[in-house]
């Protein structure tokens, strides 16, 4: 079936849940009203539609292949990413002055997961080149800013990041890669790196690399690295396209899955490069990339997600199997009551964690355009959420999207396991979901819990206005929801010990995260100006989607010890 760009439904969440409109009140974003939003939700909407979901399927059956060192892409992802950027989609957020538009971060991510459900695969590419233009907007030095921004921007060329290495993957500390300055304040870049989606290609001019190396002397660990532009050509002074660089693209890996995107081995030999930001604070000027793709790859896990809900749903409308209970029905499958429950719960859990990334993007936003502290925890806190929970979203929802379709959904050519192939990796990357459930029981609870009980009393309000509407029996499974998360929350900061945090990270985190879709979809019921559509799937999820969270906080408070007794020698049994 043709992809449908969720428009209606970002709409519906900038008004009646993050409170878009507050964005304007303030300086930084006063051009951006509702109105403008809409008008470019729409305009992005009609032409993802159109010009990039066709090209979802050509990814996967016609894959890049690389030829002779060259990388050669799939058919139509130049076309489409020149689309992307001549659509202005790339630079949506980016400053103005190099040829963004200057919008929040919410808007652009709004699009970044229209893109993805559209086509992973080369979504993937403007998501480095934005995080990229992040990075070096705040930390590169003018003449990099003024040659490679535009150009960026633009779509002319695009980005990558080279982090991981044979010996060095979540342990970025353990690269090996070496920068050696010359003369004329260039570095050579010597090393070799693995897994860089998008390293190379055809699809524009040039391929800009920032790239994390040591510098002779520095520190052992994360601390002693330092972070270089390194592009595919040499620009000149005014960016013209020169000699290529000493970067060889030595093989592309053979995936599962995002078979358009070509992920990249390359080796660098003496590769000429600029330093960005100031010598071993790399990892400080690549997390400014990273944080932002974080929140990006969240949304690749929705963007899949919809996309797979949408195939689903359209095949359990025509499909025709078995006598169905509804009388003067259809007779379609979507009748019978289990794959009506697989169906309910897809479309609830693709709300809810769209609404929980719309959170984290609108408090990123705050936090630039007010710089007070309180939206920079938010975001903060909600960035490991919005990945782990918008990536494992999209892959428990295209999982039930084959089984929905039944024995033809293992069949390739019905493309319902693209979804799950392709999605797959985003429970990786960045950051693996562990890690991230590591850093949100670590780091994000070291104000003491304070970010977390402040989103607790978030949630006894609008329990409190469904009281006074009339909606308490909506309500109360998420009352009961929020007391047992504090009590989780409780257990896990009085324990001092971080193996008995990190023993249950990952089911805290996700206990809170469908805690926050509870919220969310009370606050979509309340938003209805009468019982309707977003009430009854918000009936389901609260009844059928919330009571998770007990499971999850039981296992958050095992604690690390019986854990332990699981040794090496247990499992080889």
């Amino acid at each position: 079936m043709p992809y449908r760009s969720p428009v209606e439904d970002y709409k519906f969440i900038f008004e009646n849940i993050v409170g878009f409109s507050r964005l304007a009140e303030t300086e930084l974003f006063h051009d951006s009203d509702m109105e403008t939003c809409k008008e470019i939700l729409d305009a992005a909407g009609k032409l993802i539609d159109n010009e990039i979901a066709p090209l979802q399927r050509t990814g996967d059956l016609q894959p890049a292949v690389i030829e002779n060192g060259v990388v050669r892409c799939s058919p139509g992802f130049a076309d489409g990413f020149r689309t992307i950027g001549e659509a202005g989609l790339i630079g949506l957020a980016a400053d103005p002055q190099y040829g963004g538009m200057g919008m929040p971060l919410s808007i652009q991510n709004a699009v970044n997961e229209m893109l993805n459900g559209s086509c992973l695969s080369l979504a993937l590419a403007p998501l480095l080149s934005q995080g990229q233009i992040l990075a070096l907007e705040n930390h590169a030095d003018p003449w990099i800013k003024r040659v490679f921004l535009p150009k960026l921007v633009s779509g002319e060329w695009h980005g990558t990041m080279n982090l991981s290495e044979p010996d060095a993957g979540s342990d970025v500390g353990a690269l090996k890669a070496r920068a050696e300055e010359v003369s004329d304040g260039t570095y050579k870049i010597y090393g070799r790196k693995i897994f860089i989606s998008w390293g190379d290609g055809d699809i524009t001019s040039n391929v800009c690399h920032l790239v994390l190396a040591r510098l002779p002397g520095s520190q052992e660990g994360t601390k002693g690295i330092s972070m270089f532009l390194v592009p595919k050509f040499l620009p000149s002074e005014s960016g013209e396209l020169g000699n290529a660089n000493r970067i060889r693209a030595a093989r592309l890996e053979e995936k599962l899955g995002l078979h358009g995107s070509p992920t990249v081995e390359l080796q660098y030999d003496g590769a000429v490069g600029w330093l960005v930001g100031r010598p071993s604070e790399g990892m400080r000027a690549m997390f400014t990339m990273m944080n932002n793709v974080r929140l990006g790859v969240g949304c690749e896990g929705v963007g899949a997600a919809e996309a797979a809900f949408q195939q689903a749903f359209e095949y359990a409308s025509v499909r025709r199997q078995g006598l169905t209970p509804v009388g003067n029905g259809s007779g379609a499958i979507i009748e019978h009551a289990d794959v009506l429950r697989m169906l309910a719960d897809m479309k609830s859990r693709v709300f809810a964690a769209r609404a929980i990334c719309a959170s984290c993007a609108f408090a990123a936003d705050l936090k630039k355009s007010t710089g007070e502290r309180k939206w920079a925890s938010r975001a903060a806190f909600l960035t490991p959420i919005a990945k782990a929970f918008g990536t494992q979203t999209g892959i428990d929802v295209a999982a039930m999207g084959i089984h929905v379709h039944g024995g033809i959904g293992y069949i390739e050519q019905t493309g319902a396991t693209q979804f799950l192939r392709d999605v797959f990796v985003t429970a990786i990357y960045e950051g693996t979901n562990g890690i991230q459930a590591m850093d949100f029981t670590g780091r994000k609870l070291a104000d003491g819990g304070e970010e977390a009980a402040t989103i607790s009393e978030e949630i006894k309000s609008a329990i409190r206005t469904a009281d006074s509407l009339g909606r308490s029996e909506l309500a109360k499974n998420l009352h009961r929801a929020d007391a047992r998360v504090s009590e989780a929350l409780r257990w896990m900061l009085d324990r001092r010990d971080m193996d008995d945090r990190f023993a249950g990270a990952t089911s805290f985190m996700r206990a809170f995260a469908i805690l926050l879709g509870g919220k969310f979809h009370l606050l979509a019921s309340l938003g209805e100006r009468r019982l309707g559509p977003r009430t009854a799937l918000a009936e389901f999820y609260l009844g059928r989607v919330l009571p998770e969270v007990y499971g999850h906080c039981d296992a958050a408070m095992e604690g690390a010890a019986k854990l332990r007794r699981v040794t090496p020698e247990t499992l080889a049994g």
